[in-house]
């Protein structure tokens, strides 16, 4: 009635179980491997995700203050603007920044004029006022000061252009300075009221 198992049988079930177990423990093994890759690899996008995210909040510049120099016919033909490093930045090199320009009539995005000297329709220029270790454009010491100027005759030219382009008298203009890191810092600037009889090359506050 019952079938007797002989040792020969007996052996032959315990390695067909001891296989299964193998390959179970192999399986289990190269899941556990690549769960522990898997959480490293988001633990570093993460990290790289939350640095990227301070970046834009922090590496950012200041303006302290700005003003315009008055060109023909009463325009505001030059933007001056002093920056300085934002509280809690790191270093902000200006010669990667860049600075976006609107108006009511024009969008413009500027870069920095490598040589510093002179501003363009489509680059702004860069001068130092005070540097602590002579590193021109970087700003990396809540010391060090500069000097930005945006050509606003230039960006406003109508055609053909002439001295007396320029933003006038209530005109408002949005900066938008933006670090290689994404940190931005917004400024609106609205045009003095009274630019009549002002003098020409001569500065008024904004």
């Amino acid at each position: 009635m019952f079938e007797n198992i002989t040792n020969d049988k007996r052996g032959q079930v315990g390695i067909g179980t001891l296989i299964v177990f193998i390959a179970m423990v192999l399986v289990a093994a190269i899941a556990a491997g690549v769960l522990v890759n898997t959480a490293g690899f988001l633990q570093a996008t993460a990290e790289d995700a939350g640095q990227e995210s301070v970046d834009k909040v922090t590496n950012r510049v200041e303006v302290l203050n700005s003003h315009g120099v008055v060109g023909n016919n009463s325009t505001i033909k030059y933007i001056n603007m002093s920056v300085r490093l934002a509280a809690g930045s790191s270093s902000v090199d200006m010669n990667e920044t860049s600075i976006k320009y609107l108006s009511g009539s024009e969008v413009q995005q500027l870069t920095n004029n490598s040589s510093g000297a002179t501003s363009t329709g489509s680059e702004f220029a860069l001068k130092e006022i005070t540097d602590d270790d002579g590193s021109f454009g970087v700003l990396n010491s809540m010391s060090d000061r500069y000097e930005v100027v945006i050509n606003a005759g230039a960006i406003e030219a109508e055609t053909p252009a002439d001295d007396n382009d320029g933003l006038e008298t209530g005109e408002t203009v949005r900066l938008e300075i933006t670090s290689r890191t994404g940190g931005t810092t917004t400024v609106i600037l609205t045009m003095p009221q009274q630019l009549a009889g002002k003098q020409t090359d001569k500065p008024v506050k904004l």
